[in-house]
This record gives C-alpha cells, structure tokens and sequence, in this order.
C-alpha cells in the first residue's frame, strides 16, 4: 500500500511490551526546530503510554542532524542508558548536502549502535520538503518519534531476552 494512503505509525497490530525500568536517552536535534519537537513529543509519549517515566527519559539537545552521531556516543559512554533515540529532519535542499548528511548520520548512528552494544535507533526524517516532514511529524503519516520509541522498547526486550 502507498504511504500516503497510510498512517505508518500505526501500532495497532503489534503487542508493545512495558517500557517500565528501561532508561532512554533521547538525543534530538535543534534544526528544524518545529519539526523535531514534534518528533519529540511523539517519542516521550510512545514512552510514557508504554510504561514508562518521566524520570527513565533524559532528552539531549544536539544542533543539527549530524550532531546527533557524537550525542548518541556521549549518551552511551555514560552507561545509565538501555537504549538511545535518535530524532532530527533533513530536508532536500538545492544542494548535495542532503545527501551527505542523510548518508553520514545514517551510517554514524548504526557505528554508535555497533560500538555500545546498545540499541540506537534511527528517528530522522529525510524528506523531499518541508510537507513531507510536517506529515510524518504528528500529521496525516503518523509521528516518526512515537514510532522511534516503540522501537526502542522492542529492541531493549530483544537485547534483555539474550
């Protein structure tokens, strides 16, 4: 079915397991500000409907896109953290600059992951325009970061299983 027939934060036919006692660490970009705090509010959302606290949730504020890579390794080494959510926006501009940032923050989040062991999960919208963004941020798409936090939770009951 076509994305844009679809809400693709639909969770409706998953059974999400408690989020109570896992600790979080959302790093969240700065640009795109309107965009990524809505993002945000979906992401602490899916967290708290699932279990659990204000308290197991840290946010960290990064500038941009990139600069979630070095935030998500900050997060990490300091080992009070289950798990690691990535959200920011990156919007095509006229440039190749959206694709080197989309290639190098795609790939530096997955290297973070590889390197704590822990889950770090990948919230970035990388969009044509700005309705695209609007749309998966809380519009007619859904909300990436409440998506991004129901992975999180399932990835940490994958990595506790073992």
């Amino acid at each position: 079915m076509s994305s844009s027939l679809k809400n693709l934060s639909d969770f409706s036919h998953l059974q999400v397991k408690s989020a109570k006692g896992i600790k979080f660490a959302i790093v969240v970009a700065q640009w795109n500000a309107d965009i990524t705090g809505a993002l945000l509010a979906g992401a602490v959302d899916g967290l708290l409907k699932h279990g659990s606290t204000e308290e197991d949730i840290q946010v960290i504020e990064v500038p941009g896109s990139y600069e979630l890579i070095s935030g998500a390794d900050i997060a990490l080494r300091n080992k009070q953290f289950d798990a690691v959510i990535c959200l920011g926006c990156v919007i095509q501009g006229e440039t190749r600059h959206f694709d080197f940032i989309c290639d190098a923050v795609a790939n530096g989040i997955a290297n973070v992951s590889i390197k704590h062991n822990k889950p770090v999960i990948f919230g970035v919208l990388t969009t044509d325009n700005m309705q695209q963004a609007l749309d998966r941020a809380g519009g007619k798409h859904g909300n990436k970061g409440e998506e991004a936090a129901i992975t999180a939770i399932q990835m940490c009951h994958i990595a506790k299983s073992f």
